[in-house]
């Protein structure tokens, strides 16, 4: 690539073309792309409903009829396991979306302002932080009792305060740079300056944590359904499905295996996506291939 072509590339262009030549983050950003596919054309990539029953068909091994086989109550695994991606998904992507939002507003309110604003802020996020953010979670849906919208709100109040946090101490890097004191200087406006200076310099850490925390999600939603305070049966739910069909393990491995291969992929392709999201945007780490 000449430099005249390097000069002309835009910063989503260069992004991408990194990204393409980091070969765990091209299988991951394919494995994701493949789950969310299925997720979405659920209806049209299976054929049986994931709710019905047929006892007469329970703890069948996969055949062709039922690719990846039954549960214990006749259902298809494999539908169980598509529709669960839908619900996995959207906890996942709802939950740290709340995170997101709040922990970036108010680490960027902290890093910009200061002083007693400051204070306040991060002595709520202290707060927060004295318990890990699973058990926070699980305290919270303990609380509210649970149910999806729950597990959703729980995940992404246990997410923000790292998301404020990262916004904080990225705001307060660029704070002290002179393009934000020149800005200062000529009269520019606490807003603008905000939003025209501080927040896009500061993104590429949170986009990077953003994938990341997406698998985190995902992985704390299976973990609470698991235990029974997140999606209640017969919702196909994939840490649900591992827990209902866990007395089954000996006689049915499938029945368990299947959805925890599930997460496991799902987790491992946000994670490759996130590492080679932050080597594509960290122009201090080296392309790895």
């Amino acid at each position: 690539m000449t430099l005249d072509t390097m000069k002309r590339e835009t910063p989503f262009q260069r992004i991408f073309r990194q990204l393409l030549r980091n070969r765990r983050a091209v299988v991951g950003a394919i494995l994701l792309l493949l789950i969310i596919g299925l997720a979405v054309f659920a209806p049209y990539v299976t054929k049986y409903d994931p709710a019905k029953q047929n006892m007469r068909n329970r703890l069948q091994p996969p055949s062709k009829e039922h690719i990846l086989g039954t549960d214990q109550f006749g259902r298809d695994i494999y539908s169980r396991v598509v529709y669960g991606a839908r619900l996995s998904l959207r906890v996942g992507f709802l939950s740290i979306s709340l995170a997101l939002v709040v922990g970036s507003a108010l680490g960027l309110i902290a890093g910009y302002y200061g002083g007693i604003l400051d204070n306040i802020i991060m002595r709520f996020i202290d707060i927060l932080l004295a318990l890990p953010g699973f058990l926070l979670a699980l305290s919270i849906v303990a609380a509210l009792g649970p149910g999806l919208e729950n597990v959703i709100l729980a995940i992404g109040v246990s997410y923000i305060p790292s998301f404020a946090r990262m916004m904080r101490s990225s705001v307060l890097a660029i704070r002290e740079l002179d393009y934000v004191d020149a800005a200062e200087a000529l009269g520019a406006r606490d807003l603008r300056i905000i939003l025209g200076h501080i927040v896009p310099n500061a993104v590429n850490p949170i986009i990077v944590m953003t994938t990341l925390s997406l698998a985190g999600a995902i992985l704390s939603a299976a973990g609470l359904s698991f235990l029974g305070m997140g999606a209640q049966p017969p919702t196909p739910e994939w840490g649900s499905m591992i827990a209902t069909s866990r007395p089954f393990i000996r006689v049915s491995h499938w029945a368990v295996t299947i959805p925890g291969l599930a997460i496991f992929i799902t987790v491992m392709s946000l994670n490759l996506v996130g590492d080679g999201l932050r080597d594509a945007l960290d122009p201090r780490l080296k392309n790895v291939g």
